[in-house]
């Protein structure tokens, strides 16, 4: 006798999760009577989705990689962020041929040395600390010009939270006697996805020609204005500052890094 073949379903519920406290709690207050019937009267079991047992640092929030594209596998596996972590505490990343060559290609041409990414503590598409790691390595091999371009988050962190890092990265290149925040622009434009030019555009003309829609001494002097002008971290405009044309991204002939995991 020939068994019917039932079909198997695994549904990925974006947002959706268990708390056991009821106050300000979205999904206990919704009406789910489908889920409810499930839960009562189907086996059932918790997961967790973020911090160690996911592959992440403790506390860390899960993410799309840890959600989507890792669930299933059976085991712990420790994700970018995890391991960026262990290999900078362990000086690995410090002995990095890639990054190490870079630099010195640099260093030795009497070039600069740029640094570009997702500057954000949330630890989502990236991580500040593992940016201020490249400055110190850039900066222990001999780099002179070392130029930081910010992307500011916003998203994945309060919508007026960069400030907190970008005087941390003016505090390290002052102690250093060297490098500087060359410009910063939202992640809106310097991360997008979805082949849209308009926004691209500005972040490229921004790192290639250093043009940028507004001039500010500082960083810290620039965001203050943006938020004047009522422009979130996210969203905010490109930016450069008191520094030379030389601080722009020439094809050929500085070594740039990246420093975020995947468009946003």
């Amino acid at each position: 006798m020939s068994v019917s073949k039932k079909p198997m379903v695994l549904v990925i519920l974006d947002g959706y999760g268990y708390r056991e406290e009821q106050q300000d709690n979205a999904i206990f207050s919704a009406k789910t009577p489908v889920m409810d019937a499930l839960w009562a009267n189907r086996p059932h079991t918790l997961i967790d989705a973020s911090g160690l047992e996911v592959g992440l640092p403790d506390r860390q929030m899960g993410n799309s990689e840890v959600g989507h594209v890792n669930l299933g596998a059976g085991r712990i596996v420790y994700q970018d962020l995890t391991r960026l972590d262990v290999e900078i505490k362990d000086r690995a990343f410090f002995a990095n041929p890639v990054l190490t060559g870079a630099v010195d290609k640099a260093k030795n041409a009497g070039k600069a040395v740029h640094i570009m990414g997702l500057l954000s503590a949330g630890g989502v598409h990236s991580h500040e600390d593992h940016i201020m790691a490249m400055v110190e390595l850039a900066a222990e091999r001999g780099a002179e010009k070392i130029y930081l371009h910010a992307f500011l988050d916003g998203r994945d962190t309060p919508p007026r939270s960069a400030e907190s890092s970008l005087k941390k990265f003016e505090e390290k290149f002052a102690a250093l006697g060297k490098g500087r925040v060359a410009s910063i622009i939202g992640r809106y434009y310097a991360m997008d996805r979805d082949n849209r030019w308009d926004r691209v555009e500005k972040a490229y003309d921004l790192l290639t020609l250093a043009q940028g829609e507004f001039q500010a001494d500082t960083a810290v002097a620039g965001l203050q204005a943006a938020y004047a002008r009522d422009e979130n971290d996210e969203f905010r405009e490109s930016d450069r500052y008191s520094c030379r044309r030389s601080a722009r991204c020439s094809n050929g002939r500085r070594r740039c890094a990246d420093f975020h995991e995947l468009p946003c």
